[in-house]
């Protein structure tokens, strides 16, 4: 995986994520995860669920009518237990198209309608040029999730280092600020105990 910057890290990240897809059996699909309550099926399914609800975003800043990314808090939890029971051999098709459909809504979008803002599922406001970096950490951490081979050192440095800075800025606006820079500058030899990180 090459390429630096939010869209190469979304194209080589949809293709790590795709390619560890691809290698596991339908069998091994129903394995669990180490999200909690999630196997394969699930993580997958989310994926192609956040592709859609991306799609969602682009659309609202190509038209300038609002389209959320979910219709309501449980849009998300609903589709991604009724996905993931699908047949493997239809789950693998549709995170395949709804990949290649993000893509090409990304290459369709205006230049101008990139500065457009939309709403996030966790309801921040950002510009769609967001988009393309909340799809890049969705595929490549998820790849990860599907235990298949893939770790952060398949990832582009760049796309590590902005993933962690995300994640200690968002860490820390929960509290954990001090334990995190006691622990990143060495003086501490534990890290914190973190919650979930989004």
């Amino acid at each position: 995986m090459s390429g630096d910057g939010p869209r190469s890290w979304t194209d080589g990240g949809t293709e790590l994520f795709l390619a560890a897809v691809d290698r596991l059996t339908d069998d091994e699909l129903a394995a669990p995860t180490a999200l909690d309550g999630w196997t394969r099926r699930h993580v997958i399914a989310h994926v192609h669920g956040n592709a859609e609800a991306l799609r969602r975003l682009l659309t609202w800043a190509a038209t300038g009518v609002e389209n959320r990314m979910y219709a309501d808090a449980g849009q998300r939890a609903r589709e991604i237990e009724e996905l993931s029971a699908l047949p493997a051999s239809e789950l693998r098709a549709l995170v395949h198209g709804s990949a290649k459909a993000l893509a090409a809504d990304m290459d369709a979008l205006p230049q101008d309608a990139w500065k457009a803002l939309v709403i996030t599922a966790q309801g921040r406001t950002v510009p769609a040029g967001e988009i393309p970096w909340m799809r890049a950490r969705e595929v490549c951490v998820h790849a990860l999730d599907l235990d298949n081979g893939v770790t952060f050192a398949d990832l582009p440095d760049g796309f590590n280092a902005a993933l962690a800075a995300e994640a200690v800025t968002r860490h820390a606006a929960k509290g954990h600020a001090a334990g995190l820079a006691a622990w990143l500058t060495g003086r501490s030899a534990r890290p914190p105990a973190l919650g979930p990180w989004l």
